[in-house]
């Protein structure tokens, strides 16, 4: 898939609003934010869709992956948007980390931990805070902010030495580093 998309997820007093860029995006948050909280509603919808209120709305269809079953569950989701929630340990493994190189979904992470097989930008890094009062009957609404990347430089910089790598550089270390300079 290519381009951005965006998700809402609405239910009689959540709303999530957001856009994904990139195949993978990841979302951290402290504890009780709304991170499995968004899956849940998700895996909800997709398992019920005319007899819940939850409401999910998107370009692309949007699916949950877990359990010991993910590589089979995987393998018939196409041009999608799959939605993975911590505590599948699949997420750091390298079979998965191939799995979805190959895959033409996007994949949205929560996950509080490194994910060092994935090849992530950390400009997709997304941290979840909950706006509005909080035990109120009113709507909650569930804001994405950048981590990372959201800092902008007031002068210019004037590097010494460039390293850049090639696109195979996060697959096994096979790929080639440059070093430039004066």
């Amino acid at each position: 898939m290519k381009g951005k998309y965006r998700i809402i997820v609405t239910a009689k007093r959540l709303r999530y609003d957001f856009e994904i860029r990139r195949n993978i995006t990841i979302i951290r948050g402290d504890s009780a934010t709304g991170k499995t909280t968004l899956v849940d509603m998700i895996q909800e919808y997709v398992n019920n869709p005319s007899g819940t209120p939850v409401e999910v709305r998107c370009d692309k269809s949007c699916y949950v992956l877990s359990g010991r079953l993910w590589k089979e569950q995987l393998s018939a989701m196409k041009d999608s948007i799959v939605f993975i929630d911590e505590g599948n340990d699949f997420i750091k493994s390298d079979e998965f980390a191939r799995e979805i190189q190959q895959s033409d979904n996007y994949y949205v992470i929560v996950s509080r931990e490194s994910l060092p097989s994935l090849p992530y930008s950390v400009e997709e890094i997304y941290g979840i805070r909950t706006t509005g009062k909080y035990g109120t009957l009113k709507q909650c609404f569930h804001e994405f902010y950048r981590i990372y990347g959201t800092d902008i430089l007031k002068t210019k910089i004037k590097p010494e030495v460039v390293v850049t790598e090639d696109s195979n550089s996060g697959k096994n270390g096979q790929g080639n580093i440059r070093l430039e300079g004066k």
